[in-house]
């Protein structure tokens, strides 16, 4: 028999942003090919019901709150993580900020500080930590959503684009640093999808109309159309791919 390169079992992944739309649909994926999978957010709450949905498919989930923009929280996630799993071997940065929706010129500083404290200080610091144990381990695969958006600024999300753009500098810091302990470090480019945290970009027609005729596909994205090329970053069918940006959107960049 063919040997399964997308098999997880064995491994224990953990996804943050979890609790609902891209990050969920990226849990229940993964636990789907046999990984454990913690799934966190920051409310507790969400993320039962997505470690609930698992289990009863069949899967092994745990939900944990964690919130990335607080480097406490971070410490006492791996801290739970080595207590409880000994082990981590795939990472997906999925948890974000967009707090504000506007004209550049417009932007509140508080919604600067909490988009650079989310999308950019979180990843690093979560990545950070799950470094630190896959080099113990000598093999691993850190996965970061990023976004069209960080290789074209969109319309009234100028810091949002800024931080994606830099996320895709990131991936590839990982990625340079860390391939000597055979981590690997990739990132997801998203185009639009129909999610709860992009609602502000499909209630605004004059942002989704003409998105929709840039894209050739002529729609956004579901959530679990996003899951495979994750899961395909997390598995041994990805083992020489290492800092690189798998595009997702329908034909949008193109």
């Amino acid at each position: 028999m063919a040997r399964d390169h997308f098999n997880l079992e064995g491994r224990v992944a953990l996804v943050a942003g979890a609790s609902r739309g891209i990050g969920e649909a990226i849990a229940k994926r993964l636990a789907e090919y046999g990984a454990t999978v913690l799934v966190t957010s920051r409310k507790l709450e969400g993320c039962e019901v997505v470690a609930q949905a698992i289990r009863a498919a069949g899967g092994r989930a745990e939900a944990l709150a964690c919130h990335i923009g607080d480097l406490a929280q971070i410490e006492r996630t791996f801290q739970h993580v080595d207590a409880t799993y000994g082990r981590l071997d795939i990472l997906v940065n999925n948890a974000a900020a967009n707090p504000f929706y506007g004209h550049i010129l417009d932007t509140p500083v508080a919604a600067f500080e909490k988009t650079i404290e989310i999308n950019l200080r979180g990843y690093f610091y979560m990545s950070v930590e799950a470094g630190k144990r896959m080099r113990v381990q000598g093999k691993g695969s850190i996965v970061n959503v990023a976004s069209a958006n960080g290789i074209t600024p969109g319309d009234k999300q100028a810091v949002y684009s800024m931080t994606k753009a830099a996320i895709l500098n990131m991936t590839q810091a990982f990625a340079n640093e860390c391939g000597q302990w055979n981590i690997r470090v990739n990132a997801l480019v998203p185009g639009v999808t129909k999610t709860r945290f992009a609602q502000a970009l499909h209630d605004d027609e004059s942002f989704l109309g003409p998105a929709r005729a840039r894209t050739p596909l002529n729609r956004s994205a579901e959530p679990a159309e996003m899951a495979g090329a994750v899961l395909y970053l997390c598995s041994d069918a990805a083992s020489y791919t290492t800092g690189t940006f798998v595009t997702v959107d329908g034909g949008y960049l193109a």
